[in-house]
């Protein structure tokens, strides 16, 4: 029988002197699987993911990733590497002076030379549509080309889960096709945060359903 890659137990978590925003939650996501998370605004989707990458805490039950159980920092740290999210907001993640740093450093991080990563850096850019924007200053940039380069920063990292939020917002309609080209072509399993149906359409094939702090079975 094939394991999962990240599965969840009954999980459930609230914020201080707030209600659950997450209740009982139990799912999980397999080798090439690409899922999309759907709901409402402000139904707890973009915390699920922080959670599966240890960044909150669950108020009950319990993660694996890779099979193995994440409970503390420790855990968390020795998966962060093979686990890729993608934040909703682009400048949470964006952090570095110029786009070739801010896409290099979890490269860099993670062990590679500097030649290496400069291979990966020019790489992802082309890849996004990006190509020539190294030596651009991060917080000039629109947007949507904040949003690309936030992109480029996770895949950088070449890992084998990708935790996407949102990852079409703010993009034109021929740079989104540019990205749902590429990530229907990756072999990663994703779960993917997003209110843009043409996306998920053409890049997923089953979608789950957070509503009212529960998961909808997985549906075609």
């Amino acid at each position: 029988m094939v394991a999962p890659i990240i599965a969840i137990h009954h999980l459930s978590f609230q914020y201080p002197q707030q209600p659950f925003i997450l209740q009982q939650l139990d799912f999980q996501l397999f080798s090439g699987q690409k899922v999309a998370l759907r709901g409402a605004n402000g139904s707890g989707k973009s915390t699920l993911l922080h959670l599966l990458l240890g960044l909150l805490r669950p108020t009950a039950g319990r993660i694996e990733i890779f099979q193995q159980r994440c409970e503390t920092e420790a855990n968390f740290v020795k998966i962060r590497g093979r686990v890729g999210l993608l934040f909703q907001d682009a400048d949470d993640q964006l952090f570095c002076p110029t786009v070739a740093e801010d896409v290099a450093f979890g490269a860099l991080n993670l062990g590679k030379t500097p030649e290496q990563a400069r291979k990966i850096v020019s790489n992802i850019l082309g890849l996004l549509g990006l190509a020539g924007y190294e030596s651009k200053i991060t917080y000039k940039l629109s947007g949507g080309e904040k949003r690309l380069v936030a992109l480029a920063t996770v895949l950088a990292m070449q890992p084998e889960v990708l935790l996407l939020d949102e990852p079409t917002s703010g993009l034109d309609a021929t740079t989104e096709q540019r990205v749902i080209a590429l990530l229907a072509a990756l072999p990663q399993a994703m779960l993917i945060v997003s209110h843009d149906l043409h996306f998920l359409q053409q890049v997923t094939q089953q979608t789950v359903n957070l509503t009212q702090g529960r998961l909808s079975n997985l549906v075609g």
